[in-house]
């Protein structure tokens, strides 16, 4: 395949262990040209001996990285024809203590970092009346518990706005979709543990302790889906040529879907049980 026919794909978030790593290797074993970008090229560790991608240092919460990043692909390759916006953080803790500085930093990140992104890129895509958006939600969007609710928030938002840019994109010729990992083994736990260590110690909330820790870990187990398997199913259905509007995939995809559904009391009773609220 000429360089001119593979498809160019820029994706946020692809630090070593994380998702947005795995995704960049099925990208490329698909034949795309991908440019894999993180907040430093170091993050991105064995990325940098592949040969079939492109690093880039982008940072989702400036704009000016954002443009910039966007521009040299733009200039490099003539075009970008998918968009995954994979960066995001996670946090964990009681609502009613946790610093707002923490809620704000993962509103930031996991929801006005993608709508940056998004905004530099449409105009180009709109242009060539061409282009996917790939936004990575998460199904705690679907059945948020206690102990991480402002990440859940985080998720619902992006989830909503995922809907309504699906409408208002179709008419530019611009799919979007929304991708809801379930439990996919990553280093999601470990990043999301140096981030709770980092808060202050609870008081309310102090019998939770333990409750709450092991929330920051809790899609990280034996039976988590590897992200190698999570990658390769999201990559075949993003290149199709209608990829569906949404799609889930990884542990607890299928229970998550069917706890969105139940009566409340039935739901909030299981969540109470499950993460001993």
């Amino acid at each position: 395949m000429e360089d001119s026919e593979k498809p160019v794909v820029l994706i946020t978030g692809c630090s070593d262990g994380g998702i947005g790593h795995e995704l960049a290797r099925a990208f490329a074993n698909e034949k795309c040209i991908v440019v894999a970008t993180s907040r430093s090229l170091g993050s991105m560790g064995d990325l940098g001996n592949d040969s079939r991608v492109v690093l880039k240092e982008l940072d989702v919460l400036s704009n000016d990285s954002i443009r910039k990043v966007l521009s040299d692909v733009v200039e490099r390759f003539g075009r970008i024809d998918i968009v995954v916006n994979n960066a995001g953080v996670h946090c964990v803790g009681p609502l009613a203590e946790i610093p707002m500085s923490a809620v704000e930093h993962t509103f930031n990140t996991n929801v006005y970092g993608p709508m940056r992104v998004i905004q530099a890129v449409v105009p180009h895509m709109a242009t060539r009346r061409n282009g996917k958006i790939v936004n990575i939600g998460s199904v705690t969007a679907l059945a948020p518990g206690p102990w991480a609710g402002a990440y859940s928030a985080t998720k619902a938002a992006l989830h909503a706005l995922t809907d309504t840019l699906r409408l208002e994109l179709q008419t530019f010729g611009i799919k979007v979709i929304n991708v809801v990992p379930g439990a996919i083994r990553s280093n999601f736990g470990n990043s999301s543990i140096a981030n709770y260590n980092r808060l202050p110690e609870w008081k309310l909330y102090k019998p939770f302790e333990s409750s709450i820790r092991s929330r920051a870990e809790f899609s990280q187990t034996a039976k988590s889906t590897p992200g190698d398997e999570f990658a390769k199913k999201i990559v075949a259905v993003v290149l199709k040529k209608n990829p569906p509007a949404w799609f889930s995939y990884g542990q607890y995809s299928t229970v998550s879907a069917i706890m969105y559904h139940l009566p409340l009391f039935v739901k909030d009773f299981i969540l109470r049980m499950a993460l001993k609220a």
